[in-house]
């Protein structure tokens, strides 16, 4: 049985020269099981003909709140799907959506969306890139909105890069795999994930810190979350959203993660360590701001606890332990390493040599390397919620084994 087998699909159309492909998209859709309730903006007739889709989806395809000589109701549209997917989405549209502007038939049945909503980006290079595009496309993610990566090739204006509609066979792959988590193969597990920096005082207004962000451990908590698991996140300092229904404790230095750690611990099924927490904290720390006298300072640091590897030594029967290894050099040699020295399932390595990974950025590369059979798996470059797919995909594996 295919993944979206009875799956009502409002499938939007924008104004874009990627319309076209919509037709391909509808029959897709249809193959695979869909039912399929076409809406478009007046700009996309343009492209790609009412009638076109209305024929192929077997529905009208609807361009305003009168039309076909009915009235459409926005809301309607909104509780009867399973998810809405706009596709293509131009920068306009996309802009509208993250301003909350209801100004066509579309854009209100995306502001009454009840269900998952889903957005395949079409556009030129430069406005792909511009950081007005960036800004709201990351704020649709805020709004829990998931966003299809566009592709890199031939461009209508005749340049090349980033901007491209996915096309209507990736599209649907997304969908099915969305779709095939069904949100609940985590259901009724504990899931712990530590997150962001950690920072050590020197004296109540310096510290030693590093540039975590904490972004890749909120997607894995958002993700851990979607598919049904009840999330306990310990994360240092942070600038973030964090969505209602994740369980919080917020902490500063590393000695309060491994504190809030330990007193979780034993009610995890799954444990995930993504922060990086600082390797040496000041031995001692000043009540009072140090002032600027000499012109060489000495700063003694004590070693702070692993607390990865103080979980794993204490690990219990069933429990997957998942760490991160952020490296430089001798990536494999070193990221082994931590994954046998903390008695890990697997460890996902970050190298700092690769473009577009590692802290503040909202894409990651990485590579997963397994306990069993010392496998490993690369992974190319990714948003951060769809390297956390990844990443529980491969917990979902194991839980699966252990049966």
């Amino acid at each position: 049985m295919d993944d979206l087998s009875n799956k009502k699909i409002v499938l939007i159309v924008t104004g874009s020269i990627a319309a076209y492909k919509s037709a391909v998209l509808v029959r897709l859709l249809i193959k695979a099981g869909a039912e399929v309730q076409v809406i478009m903006t007046q700009a996309s007739t343009e492209f790609i003909s009412q009638l076109t889709l209305s024929t192929l989806s077997k529905k009208p395809a609807f361009l305003d709140m009168m039309d076909h000589g009915q009235w459409n109701s926005h809301v309607d549209f909104g509780l009867w799907a399973d998810a809405i997917l706009i596709a293509p989405a131009t920068a306009n549209t996309i802009a509208k959506m993250a301003n909350g502007i209801a100004d066509n038939l579309a854009l209100c049945v995306y502001l009454s969306a009840k269900c998952p909503v889903i957005v395949a980006p079409a556009m030129d290079l430069d406005m792909w890139m511009h950081h007005a595009t960036q800004k709201n496309i990351k704020t649709l993610k805020q709004y829990q909105n998931s966003i299809i990566p566009v592709g890199l090739g031939d461009l209508a204006s005749g340049l090349s890069g980033e901007g491209r509609m996915a096309e209507p066979e990736e599209i649907i792959t997304f969908l099915q795999e969305f779709f095939s988590k069904k949100k609940t193969d985590l259901a009724g597990k504990q899931v712990l994930i530590t997150a962001g920096p950690t920072y050590e005082p020197i004296d109540p207004v310096r510290f030693i810190g590093n540039h975590s962000s904490g972004k890749m451990g909120l997607e894995l908590a958002k993700e851990c979350k979607r598919r049904g698991a009840e999330v306990h996140l310990v994360i240092g300092p942070n600038h973030l959203d964090i969505p209602e229904g994740i369980s919080i404790r917020h902490v500063v230095s590393a000695a309060e993660m491994e504190k809030n750690v330990l007193d979780l611990k034993e009610k995890a099924d799954i444990l995930i360590f993504s922060a990086a927490v600082a390797d040496y904290t000041p031995s001692a720390t000043e009540n009072k701001k140090i002032k600027k006298k000499e012109n060489n300072w000495q700063l003694n640091l004590t070693k702070t606890n692993d607390i990865a590897a103080k979980v794993g030594a204490e690990k219990k029967e069933g429990q997957i332990l998942v760490g991160f290894a952020l490296e430089t050099d001798h990536e494999i040699e070193n990221a082994f390493s931590k994954l046998n020295n903390k008695n890990l399932d697997f460890i996902v390595l970050n190298s700092l040599n690769d473009e577009g990974a590692g802290f503040t950025f909202d894409t990651n590369k990485i590579s997963i390397l397994h306990r069993q059979n010392n496998k490993i798996e690369h992974f190319k470059l990714k948003s951060k919620s769809q390297v956390a797919t990844d990443i529980i995909d491969r917990i979902s594996e194991l839980l699966e084994k252990a049966g």
